[in-house]
């Protein structure tokens, strides 16, 4: 025998209310991975940056092993790219790089010889988050540690 079928108002079926509770929990639980993922972002740049100081500060020491000296404050990181034209010009050089590296953030890595923090050598750094130099979260071959991080 036929079941009958039910008019379209005695249908089983979602109310307008119980689709919007779905939507608002389901945007709420969103919310909430987000805002944790975006913390693990955050780190992940940092110890990106950290080991990206460590790779150009292996090259920079090799350009000084090889040369007897660091590039310049002028000739900067682009010594590592192309051979300097300035002086002093390295006596062994090759390509170090394919382009100067940037960090995480997209900013050029700084780099001050002599360094303010090794003056003995060099400081490289990122600008960190703000893209600001010499602010509190900038990331510096001198702190193992920086922001406490």
């Amino acid at each position: 025998m036929k079941q009958p079928v039910p008019h379209p108002s005695q249908r089983g079926g979602f109310t307008l209310l119980e689709i919007m509770m779905v939507v608002i929990i389901i945007s709420l639980l969103l919310g909430v991975a987000i805002n944790k993922m975006t913390g693990a972002v955050d780190q992940a740049r940092i110890v990106a940056t950290k080991a990206d100081l460590q790779s150009i500060s292996t090259q920079l020491k090799l350009y000084n092993g090889m040369n007897g000296f660091y590039p310049t404050q002028s000739q900067g990181l682009q010594a590592l790219v192309t051979m300097p034209s300035s002086a002093p010009a390295p006596r062994q050089w090759h390509q170090y790089f394919e382009k100067v590296p940037h960090d995480p953030w997209d900013s050029p890595y700084n780099y001050v010889f002599p360094g303010r923090h090794n003056p003995n050598s060099f400081d490289l750094y990122s600008s960190g988050p703000d893209r600001q130099a010499g602010t509190a979260d900038d990331i510096g071959n001198w702190d193992s540690t920086p922001n406490g991080n």
